[in-house]
């Protein structure tokens, strides 16, 4: 990913109220619910690859969707902006991918 994007990328609000917002300058994804962070998503780039490395929840607030519709968006937003190769070095990114087969392919771009 480029640094050149000056303004976070934000997600339309999902059907929980949930906004994902993409802050580059951290190498995050946090996970909005009104003015709260409830969850993030730590990456790091590496090359030809993104590396997601951490997901977390607020602990009150898991149970509900929450890490999955973080996850979707990132990895949405992932491959709309860059061609880089997923690397879910996250167990809960890992297993989510392993889920859902239509971003089997965002493991294997760029090879």
């Amino acid at each position: 990913m480029t640094k050149s994007t000056p303004t976070p990328v934000t997600t339309p609000p999902t059907t929980s109220g949930a906004v994902v917002r993409h802050d580059e300058s951290c190498s995050r994804y946090t996970l909005l619910l009104g003015d709260q962070t409830v969850g993030l998503a730590d990456y790091s780039v590496s090359g030809r690859n993104i590396h997601f490395t951490h997901t977390e929840v607020d602990p009150a607030r898991r149970g509900n969707g929450l890490a999955s519709i973080l996850i979707e968006q990132a990895l949405d937003d992932t491959r709309t902006r860059t061609d880089l190769t997923v690397v879910p070095d996250c167990p809960y990114v890992a297993h989510w991918i392993d889920r859902h087969a239509e971003y089997h392919d965002l493991l294997t771009r760029g090879r």
